[in-house]
């Protein structure tokens, strides 16, 4: 049996990496012209999921059975919205009116304009509000000038539980101070910041307070689908000159998921341009490198070399350029992307699919711009490559 001619794959690697070694600078430029590109696509990837996280981490204290829904007037007249206790649609558990304003809040010299909250003591139930002084707004309360003021409304105006506060021309006793519960981006309200009372209440500040939406608590998360379903018809029937809309939770999450997703692929492609150009450099490298090793090509063929092992020496050493950029842009690319998330305030969240995306965009692409070169080199006939120019 015949050895194989030619040198071995270990042979060959060492050459490339002696050829890419005495490259010097112009071996450094191609390096960060690929790193560069592969940093850009797995910090932008990286970005882009950290930041879907961070949304889903928003939406988690929202609740699997919270469901929101919106009432818009559809012309004049649309009449006062009236919920009869105990007559609630399949699959509610609960359901809280929520009318809205904006006051000035007055305490001891200190005036804070703040959004006015009016619901029932439903809304205690279906968004599990908690105090951290006093107690929670109950139906007594309904004909009362009682409030509750969210944790940091009350913390920047120093007001405590059994105190009073001015709204408008009334004063009205603080009987509770709620627990911090942070930003609910399904709510109109950021109840940390707000001033909660009776809805009946908001006629000493508003002659008509208007219900402009309505929260409900589902009694099963796998049936909530069809809850909101029922949800709508029971108030569409009751207020046909609304237009309802149910919003959940769950469908806001696949609506952000999917444009995260879309965001996340449009930074890559805006990153793949990057690295295009790295390895357009790469390629330039090799055509400079090929032409001026010519009399080495043409001394290797006259020794018996076969075009392909020419070939595949510039090949190696092309892919040992992407492969040493990849790596070096795929740390850069990891740093940059924890720093953005830690000065964003997010948890950083590692895109898997993000290193194997950039360094096979890498090893293809030095494939692509590093093959017409090494053709070049291996179709040289050695008394052409040996001539002087």
């Amino acid at each position: 049996m015949l050895e194989a001619y030619g040198p071995s794959w270990p042979q060959r690697v060492g050459e490339a990496l002696a050829s890419v070694q005495q490259l010097g600078a112009r071996a450094w430029l191609a390096l960060l012209g690929i790193a560069v590109g592969c940093a850009a696509l797995v910090a932008l990837m990286s970005i882009g999921h950290s930041a879907a996280q961070h949304v889903r981490q928003m939406f988690q204290g929202l609740g699997s059975e919270l469901l929101v829904v919106n009432l818009e007037s559809a012309g004049q007249g649309g009449g006062p919205l009236r919920l009869e206790p105990g007559r609630l649609p399949p699959g509610i558990r609960a359901l809280a009116p929520l009318a809205t304003g904006v006051d000035t809040v007055q305490f001891d010299g200190v005036s804070i304009e703040a959004v006015v909250a009016g619901s029932t003591a439903h809304l205690s139930e279906v968004l599990d509000l908690r105090v951290e002084q006093g107690r929670l707004l109950s139906h007594y309360d309904d004909l009362a000038a009682h409030v509750l003021l969210g944790a940091s409304l009350a913390s920047q105006l120093r007001v405590s539980s059994g105190e009073r506060v001015q709204l408008g021309a009334y004063l009205f006793d603080v009987i509770g101070v709620l627990a911090p519960r942070g930003y609910n981006p399904m709510l109109p309200v950021n109840f940390d910041d707000a001033v909660l009372m009776p809805v009946a209440g908001m006629r000493r500040l508003n002659p008509a307070p208007e219900v402009g939406t309505l929260i409900a608590q589902g009694a099963d998360a796998a049936t909530l689908t069809q809850a909101a379903r029922s949800l709508a018809q029971y108030l569409q029937a009751r207020l046909p000159r609304h237009e309802v809309d149910v919003q959940l939770p769950r469908q806001m999450l696949e609506s952000m998921a999917g444009q995260s997703r879309m965001m996340t692929w449009m930074l890559a492609g805006t990153a793949a341009i990057a690295l295009v150009l790295g390895g357009v450099g790469v390629m330039n490298v090799m055509v400079m490198n090929v032409a001026q090793r010519r009399r080495e090509i043409g001394v290797r063929l006259a020794l018996g070399a076969r075009g392909r092992d020419i070939a595949w020496l510039f090949l190696l050493e092309a892919l040992l350029l992407s492969i040493a950029g990849a790596l070096l842009g795929a740390l850069l690319g990891l740093a940059a992307a924890w720093l953005f998330a830690l000065a964003s305030g997010w948890s950083f969240a590692f895109h898997a699919g993000s290193l194997p995306v950039s360094m096979g965009a890498s090893l293809m692409l030095a494939l692509f711009f590093g093959l017409q070169p090494a053709l070049a080199a291996a179709r040289l006939q050695p008394v052409e490559a040996l001539r002087d120019d």
